[in-house]
């Protein structure tokens, strides 16, 4: 066995590998940009080499560099995590060459299956059910119309390089293709390199579940179940799961069986997904293989109780598997949600920044372990939530990679326990400095297409085609949050009350009842009489009636503390209380099951005062381009002067490896260009001003 492995990633993937090896006793070196300096793997690890600049071209995707801090630390093996040099068979056999370990497949497997149209021809071979397309690379976009228009609408543009959405376009007419192949050539050139491109039929309302492969150097394959992954929004994983709640034994055996049979037919070592499109009526067709560790491999990891990381070690330093197919279990319902540095009502722009408070849910098993066979049932029943991350409380979200703060995974006896469980830790992660997906996530998974198990790709695009606002999450008791508003108000009067020196005959008083007002948009306000009474300052519990609806509230959280937890009418509930960041600095914001409120809690007579109010309505920003994110200014589209269309490009934005075009939402004059081509953007900064 490896006495010291160096991990050729970042983040939380880099974490996740460094915990593993903790377990098995290896030592691991950690490698970093300027801009992780101070991340969370480079502490865990036991040594660290900064490799260079922040760019990933000039740190992390430079083998030579990646090589050389192996050769100097005395790293016998490298564990390439997901993205970057993972799925690069010019690195993986360079490492063969200087002698050192790539924990991976064998460099003839990565070029085999990652080269997307090359795995289509083997799988063909291997017998694999494949879609209908062209499979040689497309030169221009007027060859790529054609195509289409041989294949049929709709049709799938694919980098052959591409992964993780990038590269990837769906066209329903010849516009689209036309355009899309561009955009798909520019985006692979930009990513990987590669800028060859082809094209598929694309498979109406599919499902994409994908097979966990595992093989080691003796010639041993088996699978470990699907992972369901449908929840995608623009091609990237939202929500991942397994078992499916779509396809049968029969089905899952079949996938599983070409699954194996095609990864030994490129003599695969190491963990690998093979990625299936699924039809409606659970006919299967090969897509791609990912000849690396997956994102979202930790459901696969609770339903199976195996290591994948540990597997792959032993696999690269020569062990056989020491398991076969039989004896790989299927137990229970796992969950993964992608909490990601972007803003769901301000369509999902990234959001770069410090964490001013970051508070991952309190797990049963071990915050950030690894799953071990059978660790997951402790006391017989099953394992609750385990958060995979890279960052800390304090640390910085960088403007220069992907937008992910953690995984959250949750591990249920059934499908529904699994998302009972996800929703409360979901209301129990705290995350404050920059916003994130949580309240999108809350939505999707008290959607009741998304609990009936009854959904596809297309879910997110149907469901949510406006983008998403924040009336798209309903709460099933809205009152519910207007009551913890009432609780806490009352809580913090009862510490007012206690503070000694207070003016004879103005003591702070306790009055029952309240005004709970609902602060709306435009001054559109709603409000709620309450009556708090059988306040119990020892143990935390009042009783609050809004209206005909009766709460009796016991929560021992401490004001200040931003997670709130406790029962409700004897069920329990972990909710989000905070004053500052609402509209009136008065006000508290209720924050549960994705729903967030404003709140005043205010006597009778203030509550009636507050209504006679003027509304102080926001200044008008609507002649100006403001920078939705924070992120680099690549491109200026105008001059001083022009006249621009609705539709028509006036800048682009990098940030988080993606490019993000704005466009001009009206007719108008450019009055003048506030930012220069290369600036570093705030949110909100004006980019340009119109007439």
């Amino acid at each position: 066995m490896f006495k010291k492995i160096l991990i050729a990633n970042r983040g939380e993937i880099a974490c996740r590998v460094i915990k593993t090896a903790r377990k098995m006793g290896i030592a691991t070196v950690a490698v970093y940009s300027e801009a992780d300096r101070e991340a969370r793997h480079v502490e865990l690890a036991d040594e660290s080499v900064l490799l260079g600049p922040a760019p990933s071209r000039e740190s992390y995707l430079v083998a030579d560099k990646i090589i050389a801090a192996a050769k100097a630390t005395g790293a016998q093996a490298i564990h390439p995590g997901y993205g970057f040099l993972s799925e690069n068979e010019d690195f993986a056999r360079r490492c063969e060459e200087e002698g050192i370990v790539f924990i991976g497949p064998k460099h003839y497997s990565i070029a085999a299956m990652g080269d997307k149209i090359a795995s289509k021809k083997l799988a063909n071979e291997a017998q694999v059910s494949t879609i209908p397309g062209h499979n040689e690379p497309i030169l221009s976009p007027e060859e790529a119309v054609q195509i289409a228009q041989r294949i049929g609408y709709p049709v799938m543009i694919k980098a052959s390089a591409g992964g993780g959405g990038k590269g990837l376009r769906v066209a329903y007419n010849d516009k689209e293709c036309f355009e899309g192949f561009s955009s798909c050539r520019n985006e692979a050139r930009n990513s990987f390199g590669d800028d060859r491109v082809f094209m598929e039929k694309y498979v109406q309302e599919p499902r994409h579940i994908e097979i966990q492969v595992l093989g080691d150097a003796h010639g041993n394959v088996v699978y470990l179940h699907e992972r369901e992954c449908s929840i995608q929004r623009r091609h990237q994983k939202v929500i991942e799961e397994a078992p499916s709640p779509f396809i049968s034994d029969a089905t899952r055996k079949a996938m599983g069986e070409q699954a194996v049979a095609l990864a030994k037919a490129v003599k695969y070592q190491s963990a690998g997904t093979v990625e299936f499109v699924v039809g409606k009526d659970q006919d299967f067709y090969f897509l791609e293989m990912n000849t690396r560790l997956q994102v979202e491999h930790p459901v696969t990891e609770c339903i199976t109780g195996l290591d994948l990381v540990e597997q792959m070690i032993r696999v690269a330093a020569g062990e056989k598997l020491a398991f076969g197919q039989a004896d790989i279990p299927k137990q229970g319902w796992a969950i993964e949600c992608r909490i990601n540095a972007e803003d769901p009502f301000r369509n999902f722009l990234p959001s770069t920044g410090r964490l001013v408070r970051y508070q991952p849910p309190q797990a049963n098993l071990e915050q950030g372990s690894v799953t071990l066979r059978g660790a997951a049932y402790e006391g017989g029943a099953f394992g609750g939530v385990r958060v995979d991350t890279g960052v800390y409380e304090g640390g910085e979200i960088p403007m220069f990679y992907d937008s992910m703060i953690a995984k959250l995974i949750v591990h249920g006896m059934d499908r529904n326990d699994a998302i009972a469980k996800m929703r409360a830790a979901l209301n129990a992660f705290v995350i404050r400095g920059i916003s994130s997906n949580i309240p999108f996530q809350a939505a999707l998974l008290a959607h009741p297409k998304f609990v009936s198990g009854a959904f596809n790709t297309g879910f997110i695009a149907e469901h949510y085609p406006q983008g998403f606002r924040a009336e798209d999450v309903p709460h099933d008791d809205p009152l519910f949050l207007v009551a913890l508003a009432a609780f806490v108000r009352r809580k913090a009067r009862e510490r007012a009350a206690g503070i000694s020196g207070q003016l004879p005959g103005h003591e702070v008083a306790h009055l029952d009842d309240l005004v709970i007002v609902v602060l709306g948009r435009e001054g559109q306000n709603t409000h709620h009489a309450v009556k708090v009474t059988g306040f119990d300052a020892a143990a935390g519990r009042a009783v609050v009636q809004v209206g005909e609806r009766r709460y009796d509230i016991q929560s021992p959280t401490k004001l200040g503390d931003i997670l709130m937890t406790g029962t409700c009418n004897g069920q329990p509930f972990s909710a989000q209380v905070e004053r500052g960041p609402s509209k009136s600095p008065l006000a508290l914001r209720v924050s549960h099951n994705g729903t967030q409120i404003d709140a005043m809690a205010l006597l009778p007579r203030a509550a009636e005062l507050h209504k006679l109010m003027p509304y102080k309505a926001p200044p008008d920003l609507s002649k100006f381009l403001l920078s939705p994110m924070p992120g680099l200014l690549v491109d200026v589209a105008v001059t001083p002067g022009q006249k621009v269309l609705a539709g028509e490009k006036l800048a682009v934005i990098e940030a988080m490896k993606m490019e993000n075009i704005l466009v001009a939402t009206q007719d108008g004059v450019v009055k003048d260009v506030l930012a220069a081509k290369g600036a570093s953007l705030s949110v909100d900064q004006p980019i340009v001003a119109f007439e």
